[in-house]
């Protein structure tokens, strides 16, 4: 398995990715093509010694920064480390692309040099979130602001699949974002997607979810536009964070409460891993022809060796190839409506 990663990409690049990366290649058994400036990769590693065993370097000489025009960016920087890299998976030298970069030009990239599978114009961002018993998917988280209905019925279908084959959920539960449970809630949007999603046979929806039962795992696959995901998420991670910060505080007020500690410690300790978003790596671009995994801007090393094994399980399980069938089934079933 080879994974096309961009080296260049992201706030610690490109420290944290190649650490990353050498740890997925001992963990994880894949190989690696770091995309980027050599000069730099080459002194990055013997700074900091770095194996470059089971990566080899792809030479790019620019770099897409985050203040970048997204479509400008993909059309004029064709030297950059994330252009050169969806090249590469385009024309299969790897199996799998990702990048700590630039969110929007990797959509536009993903949608203009991989391309999309069959009934998916513009692929969406999906993010695997911590929540209640187990974690869940949201879907939109950005890429796309503003969405039809069709396109909100294509994300259950394909959150459905990725929940399936990916994170092992044998009947993904699908829930559309709304303001109310009832069917005649939200903008006119939301109300002709609730009836798409009703009747589309090949998920198992379960109608409306109101943003208070989202984080409870009342669903395993949150169907809403880029907009809204992009909200709830940057939601969650502000309060996951604060209220894990709160407790420090708490525990060390008195000698009570430290020894209170000491009993709850490795439930506090499996807690704050179950709100970590590192551990799940980055957000796959779903509907692009070859996995594509977005992970987060300022990830470490470990939210990159993450992103990887996740990339790898996409790749494995022929996700792409999957969604295509499923969602050439679902436009079947519409047109004979």
């Amino acid at each position: 398995m080879k994974i096309i990663l961009d080296a260049m990409g992201g706030d610690n690049a490109p420290l944290a990715i190649l650490q990353g990366a050498a740890d997925a290649v001992k963990e994880l058994g894949v190989q690696i093509v770091a995309v980027g400036d050599q000069k730099k990769i080459h002194a990055c590693v013997a700074e900091h010694g770095i194996s470059l065993d089971g990566m080899e370097v792809l030479h790019a000489d620019e770099a897409i920064e985050m203040c970048d025009e997204p479509a400008k960016a993909i059309r004029t920087k064709k030297n950059s480390s994330m252009v050169i890299g969806l090249r590469a998976l385009a024309e299969g030298q790897g199996d799998a692309f990702v990048s700590a970069g630039s969110t929007g030009a990797l959509h536009v990239g993903a949608s203009l040099i991989v391309r999309t599978v069959k009934g998916v114009k513009r692929p969406a961002l999906a993010s695997v979130v911590p929540g209640g018993e187990n974690p869940f998917l949201l879907m939109d988280c950005g890429a796309n602001v503003e969405c039809r209905p069709q396109m909100l019925n294509a994300f259950g279908v394909m959150g459905s699949v990725y929940m399936q084959k990916v994170m092992g959920v044998a009947q993904p539960k699908v829930a559309l974002v709304n303001n109310g449970a009832e069917e005649s809630k939200g903008t006119p949007l939301y109300q002709a997607a609730h009836q798409l999603l009703k009747a589309n046979p090949s998920i198992r929806f379960i109608g409306n979810i109101e943003p208070r039962d989202v984080p409870t795992g009342a669903a395993d696959v949150v169907v809403c536009d880029g907009f809204t995901g992009n909200v709830i998420l940057k939601l969650t991670e502000g309060l996951a964070k604060t209220l894990v910060g709160q407790l420090k505080p708490i525990f060390k007020r008195n000698l009570l409460t430290k020894l209170a500690f000491l009993a709850v410690k490795d439930g506090m300790k499996k807690f704050k891993q179950k709100m970590d978003a590192d551990e799940y790596g980055g957000a796959p671009l779903l509907g692009t022809a070859k996995p594509v995994i977005k992970a987060h801007g300022s990830s470490n090393a470990k939210a990159i060796k993450n992103a990887i094994r996740q990339a790898k399980k996409c790749a494995e399980m022929n996700l792409s190839e999957i969604m295509q069938e499923n969602l050439a089934a679902l436009q079947a079933a519409e047109s004979e409506v």
